[in-house]
């Protein structure tokens, strides 16, 4: 309790609830409302492409019909038994052929899927290395802020964008202002705890107010999208992030501030082999969750006719897990040891992701997805309190460059993620 009273922190936890929650209120949304853009005449909740009735001649009575009249009429237009028959077969075959085209659609659609949602992981890649050393120079509210504003705008752009364009440059946007908030939020919290076990619990804390963003953010995106529309979420979403930019400005106050010490350059920092092991860590753990995102959602349209509060609510044990993770091994990392709660993380992770394809139902997906989040989490809320440990222990204890190189860490591992999905597909 002491930690959370204390924790400016405690509007932290907002923040990234909100910041997160909408990222990742776009995974039961995105998809099917592509596939409905670009195939408007038949909606995956539409009227089929082709249908019949109950009166629609068969094949046996319309050959049997037309030889009568041959033999009746000596001048009968025989061409007129062919014509018949073509139309017959041409309506069976795309009869037949429905289904496959709708996932030939499906599966070409997972590529401009997963470039949309890779596109903020590429950004945030990119904006990264210049928000670590901007916080040195003006401090970590005023970048915070600046992320507020962009992810209010991005939100906004989703709400009423109706393009692929416009949706992927509202993703884009995102990147810089997770860059921002990411960055300036775990270097705060560092700085705020110099003790390292202190430090733990409170990024354990946060991260788990991440996995609050990403409990609430599919299932919420399903469900509104399926019963009010696509842009409702993402205005109410809106609202919510104004009041999170109130509590800012009344708590933290954002303003200018110099730091003392001089900052460890970039180049000392990602040459430091632990602090390339823990990024690793990082990376490697997230893949994981990078190439369900695009990819679960879709599977789950093509091979169970989910709808989209079931590709939302797919998600959940993840989240619920991944909260219960980083609230668990913020302390327990400290006591047993956060490299060794990171390889353990790291080889639950590889067990559920084989898992995964082997479901045939959704209640199949339960259990792996949840050892999927608890694993994420146990190897997240390990290994960025260590980035803090390591660069107060190794280097001078200035945190935006390494907190840099952890959330780029974590980009590409949504980066790699989805590359390798889109490569395969």
């Amino acid at each position: 309790m002491t930690i959370i009273k204390e924790f400016v922190p405690s509007e932290l936890v907002i923040y990234f609830e909100i910041n997160l929650a909408y990222l990742q209120l776009i995974i039961p949304i995105i998809p099917e409302f592509l596939y409905d853009i670009n195939h408007p005449e038949a909606p995956l909740d539409g009227v089929p492409r082709v249908t019949t009735t109950a009166n629609t001649p068969t094949k046996e009575p319309c050959e049997k019909y037309i030889k009568m009249l041959s033999k009746l009429d000596p001048e009968f237009n025989e061409s007129l038994y062919a014509t018949t028959t073509s139309t017959y077969e041409n309506l069976t075959q795309i009869e037949l052929t429905e289904k496959e085209q709708k996932h030939k659609y499906l599966v070409q659609e997972t590529v401009e899927v997963g470039m949309l949602f890779a596109s903020k992981a590429f950004v945030q890649l990119v904006t990264n290395p210049f928000v670590g050393p901007l916080t040195h120079k003006i401090g970590y509210s005023v970048p915070m802020f600046a992320g507020f504003v962009i992810m209010f705008l991005s939100t906004i752009i989703f709400a009423f964008g109706r393009s692929y364009s416009v949706l992927f440059i509202a993703r884009a946007l995102q990147g810089i202002g997770s860059s921002c908030s990411s960055v300036s939020g775990m270097g705060m919290l560092a700085e705020r705890y110099p003790d390292d076990k202190e430090r733990g619990n409170a990024m354990g804390i946060a991260l788990g107010g991440l996995a609050l963003g990403v409990l609430i953010g599919p299932p919420f995106g399903g469900l509104m999208y399926e019963f009010v529309g696509k842009s409702a979420p993402f205005l109410i979403l809106a609202a919510l992030a104004l009041g999170d930019g109130l509590l800012q400005l009344l708590m933290l106050q954002p303003s200018v501030t110099i730091q003392e010490s001089d900052p460890p350059s970039l180049r000392s920092l990602v040459t430091d082999p632990y602090i390339v092991i823990a990024a690793g860590a990082i990376i490697f753990a997230n893949m994981g969750i990078a190439m369900l995102e695009p990819s679960l959602p879709i599977w789950m349209m093509d091979t169970m006719g989910a709808g989209r509060w079931k590709q939302g609510v797919t998600f959940l044990p993840a989240s619920i897990s991944y909260l219960i993770g980083t609230n668990l091994f913020g302390p327990l990392g400290h006591k047993m040891g956060r490299w060794l709660a990171a390889l353990l993380g790291l080889i639950i992770i590889g067990i559920c992701l084989m898992c995964i394809p082997l479901a045939t139902n959704m209640n199949h997906l339960i259990v792996p997805n949840a050892g999927l989040g608890f694993a994420i989490g146990m190897v997240d809320s390990s290994m960025m309190p260590e980035l803090g440990y390591l660069v107060d222990i190794r280097h001078s204890a200035v945190y935006g460059s390494v907190y840099a190189i952890g959330d780029v860490a974590f980009c590409l591992g949504f980066a790699i993620g989805k590359k390798i999905f889109n490569s395969i597909m």
